[in-house]
């Protein structure tokens, strides 16, 4: 009996997990894409509906349409989520499915200089966007976590760089 309420605890705890996970892939692949929104309206897009706090972290910043002190020059726009536990397969199929998705979200092209792969990098890629935008998403791991992010350069991004 004592085992069976373990393992049953332990079955909802993995079943929990994977829950934060979709949730916070799908979070991010609904709103992550999609210019002209501020960090507010991300933010309460992506929480539960009886406004509870996001189980997973949201960083998200737009110079476009708000100051972002501190934050490198060569990028104008940042949305990530991150959550607990190695869900990168899931994420990158996710993630591929999107960009393949009308409106298609840009081409592979080569990784700007600004971006480079990270220790537990699963996925990152350049995708060349319209007026010569070029975007990064980028799919991992670090310190147990799972993280997908995209980043979106402008046009005069190598400018930029320091």
């Amino acid at each position: 009996m004592i085992r069976a309420a373990i393992i049953s605890l332990a079955f909802a705890g993995a079943a929990m997990a994977n829950s934060v996970a979709d949730s916070a892939i799908a979070s991010f692949n609904a709103l992550c894409f999609t210019a002209g929104k501020t960090e507010v309206q991300v933010r309460t897009n992506m929480q539960a509906r009886d406004g509870a706090p996001l189980p997973y972290t949201l960083i998200f910043w737009d110079k476009t349409l708000a100051p972002a002190p501190g934050m490198p020059d060569a990028i104008e726009r940042r949305c990530e989520v991150s959550f607990e536990g190695d869900h990168t397969d899931a994420a990158i199929a996710a993630l591929r499915d999107k960009m393949a998705t009308p409106p298609v979200f840009g081409s592979a092209t080569a990784l700007p200089g600004t971006h480079s792969a990270t220790a537990g990098t699963a996925f990152i890629e350049g995708r060349a966007l319209l007026r010569g935008r070029v975007a990064v998403v980028h799919v991992g791991t670090r310190a147990d976590q799972t993280f997908m992010a995209v980043d979106r350069l402008p046009a005069d991004w190598e400018s930029l760089v320091q």
